[in-house]
């Protein structure tokens, strides 16, 4: 008896070690840019973080009050100013109430999120229950370390199309990836540039409007100071202030 309870154990050990090996190897796999996934952690189990604020998001969205939704990354997220107690947050969150304040706005960003994760946050549960009468979608930076252009134009052309199928009575104020890195041939900024070109065709002059800000943020010969982006690919209080009056007037013709 006491043989066969060790054999048991042996092989139950064994199964685990193999379950482990196999979720191991199905995280290393890299995501798809243009298919539905929630972001997980490298033993592929989920990202507590990411779920935390999907969960917020979509608590929000059940309010239905919000009349603007804001989808993106980190650089989304950071409208909420970075640190809390600092001048940096009370500025940033200033420019955000001056310029939004007054469409109830919703801010939907999560750091490190590429473009698989908004498509999956929106499929489950972020615009249900809301009406909005336009949103903002910046998404993609972070997919151009791994991704090519066609793919990460891929992933945000499907968020588009979740975008309409979920919310057809809102117009959709879709931004070109901003730039990042110092020099206009720094690569990612490169591939980045060919993205835009791509989504760009999207624009249908009706409910999606497409709409490059990105050469606010750069000096007259392409470059991008730390005065800007402070580690050339996040915006500073300054980056913030651009981005709110470059599409404060888009935004007013939407809203109406």
């Amino acid at each position: 008896m006491k043989k066969i309870c060790l054999a048991s154990m042996f092989l139950v050990a064994v199964a685990l070690a193999q379950g482990t090996a196999v979720a191991q190897k199905q995280a290393a796999v890299p995501q798809a840019p243009d298919v539905a996934a929630p972001k997980v952690m490298p033993d592929g189990s989920p990202n507590q973080g990411f779920m935390d604020a999907h969960q917020r998001f979509v608590s929000i969205a059940k309010e239905g009050t919000s009349q603007l939704v804001f989808l993106g990354d980190s650089i989304t997220a950071g409208w909420g100013g970075g640190p809390r107690n600092t001048d940096a947050r009370k500025s940033v969150r200033d420019i955000w109430d001056k310029a939004f304040g007054q469409y109830k706005p919703a801010n939907f960003g999560i750091g490190g999120d590429r473009t698989q994760h908004v498509l999956w946050r929106i499929t489950n549960g972020e615009l249900d229950g809301i009406k909005p009468k336009a949103i903002v979608l910046m998404i993609g930076t972070n997919n151009s370390g791994a991704d090519s252009a066609e793919g990460i134009a891929s992933g945000i052309k499907a968020i588009v199309k979740t975008i309409r199928e979920k919310q057809p009575q809102a117009r959709l104020l879709l931004l070109a990836v901003f730039p990042r890195g110092e020099t206009s041939s720094f690569p990612q900024r490169e591939k980045l540039t060919k993205v835009n070109a791509m989504i760009a065709k999207l624009d249908d002059g009706q409910h999606i409007h497409y709409l490059d800000i990105g050469p606010k943020f750069l000096q007259p010969d392409g470059t991008l100071t730390r005065e800007i982006m402070p580690d050339l690919l996040h915006l500073s209080p300054a980056g913030y202030q651009i981005w709110a009056d470059a599409i404060g007037p888009k935004l007013a013709e939407l809203m109406k």
